[in-house]
């Protein structure tokens, strides 16, 4: 019986020059044992239509080829479901694949696919919608809504929407937050919530996370003075920001945030920017439900 493999591809992720074709995955998927069926998105959301056809259609992998974003589509429909997830790391960041060890070059990213060494890995809800590598309330998500005006998803980029951030960020909100039978009030600059231990271009807030430990790790960062602000962004870069004493980590199963003002809060999961329906966003962990193929 033949193995039926989906490839779900985001064109424009990443450099924007995403291709792949028949001719070329049958050199790693021969046709006597493979169906192989090729899907590009076409614009926002499209990807997780058609993953969810691709399951349907009763694909054995589906394989997201794109960034964190398009893994976040697809995903999303896999969860809590024997269909496992393939990866083609073709994003700027490419944070979960990172993690996962899933190398940029199309070749060997294959042979992984092809090996189906299959793990079961945690994933987190934010108001009951997936992501798979982490979500943040506060200074991130505002660099993502800058980053995603740009024409061009580079690190470069991305280092600009930081600098952009950091001149005009001023949170002055208090939320509630609310994890591990505790509850405090807080102003933050940022609040990070992360499933795994890189944020895209080797990069970490929490580079101790696991993706199959049943937990999330929580970085609260209280508001800093300019200064501090400047040697926190200095050491995050080295993931020596452990070393600011106002920065907390905590594990978690479940957290809430909720904003006193009833301001909805602006959010980023899997980096992409994302506006709650409510001021109030609920957090949770959900343990080994989506397979995964990895080295």
């Amino acid at each position: 019986m033949k193995t039926n493999i989906h490839f779900i591809v985001n064109p424009i992720a990443g450099k924007g020059k995403n291709e792949l074709s028949e001719a070329f995955l049958e050199n790693f998927f021969q046709k006597s044992d493979y169906s192989i069926s090729i899907k590009k998105t076409e614009f926002v959301l499209h990807a997780a239509a058609l993953a969810k056809a691709s399951v349907e259609e009763e694909a054995q992998i589906i394989v997201s080829c794109g960034g964190d974003g398009t893994i976040n589509e697809v995903a999303s429909s896999l969860v809590d479901t024997s269909v496992v997830l393939g990866i083609l790391p073709m994003g700027s960041g490419n944070g979960l694949a990172s993690h996962l060890k899933i190398p940029k070059n199309l070749k060997k990213a294959l042979s992984i696919i092809k090996n189906r060494n299959i793990i079961a890995i945690d994933t987190g809800t934010i108001n009951g919608e997936p992501f798979f590598s982490n979500m943040g309330v506060g200074f991130d998500a505002h660099v993502i809504s800058d980053f995603e005006k740009n024409t061009t998803r580079r690190l470069l980029s991305y280092v600009k929407s930081t600098l952009r951030t950091l001149k005009k960020y001023h949170y002055k909100n208090v939320v509630e937050l609310k994890y591990n039978g505790t509850t405090e009030l807080i102003s933050p600059f940022l609040l990070f919530v992360s499933n795994s231990n890189e944020t895209g271009y080797k990069m970490s807030l929490t580079p101790r996370a696991s993706l199959q430990d049943g937990l999330l790790d929580l970085v609260i960062v209280p508001k800093l003075s300019n200064f501090k602000l400047f040697i926190f962004t200095f050491l995050f870069l080295f993931k020596k920001h452990h070393l600011i004493k106002e920065v907390r980590f905590r594990q978690v199963t479940g957290l809430e945030i909720k904003s006193l003002d009833n301001i909805i809060l602006k959010a980023q999961k899997d980096g992409e920017f994302f506006i709650p329906k409510e001021p109030k966003i609920e957090i949770a962990i959900h343990p080994k439900n989506l397979n995964v193929c990895v080295q």
